[in-house]
């Protein structure tokens, strides 16, 4: 997991692969805040971009996810959230694959936690749970947007 803001790339030490998706023009937190909800994809890019609102609640209501062959960067562009999260692979523990590579665990240990504001990112690898969504104080409305990048993009 790799934390920052879309305004500070340079602390965030992001490998090549993904800072190079996150300094696009169309990637910028401008942009992103400007474009209208739905899906995205530049031409010819392995990766795609769902940016849409969601809504908050408490973690104990929340699922806990993890892919096998995508990796997430989730940015918040409006409002807040919590994300839980593991430093330990997912990878092997039941779960349920609920749609094509997306694993929601059965009985998840989340250790961690991290709160994102408008502007700020986190990456989950393949096999990083995570569970998103949650709220601060009380559920509310969050708009965000969800980067899809291959797993095979990091080793290239």
């Amino acid at each position: 997991m790799i934390a920052g803001h879309l305004r500070a790339l340079a602390l965030a030490t992001l490998p090549d692969a993904l800072l190079s998706i996150l300094t696009l023009p169309e990637c910028s937190l401008e942009a992103l805040c400007a474009r209208e909800d739905g899906r995205f994809q530049p031409e010819g890019a392995a990766w795609f971009c769902h940016i849409g609102n969601a809504n908050t609640s408490p973690a104990a209501d929340r699922h806990t996810e993890f892919h096998h062959d995508w990796l997430d960067i989730q940015v918040v562009l409006e409002g807040e959230e919590i994300i839980g999260f593991d430093t330990r692979s997912a990878i092997g523990q039941p779960a349920t694959e609920r749609k094509p590579d997306l694993f929601i665990l059965d009985n998840p240990a989340l250790h961690n936690e991290i709160l994102l504001r408008s502007g700020d990112f986190v990456t989950f690898a393949p096999g990083e749970p995570h569970r998103a969504l949650c709220c601060t104080t009380h559920p509310a409305v969050v708009r965000k947007a969800v980067f899809k990048v291959p797993a095979s993009a990091l080793k290239e």
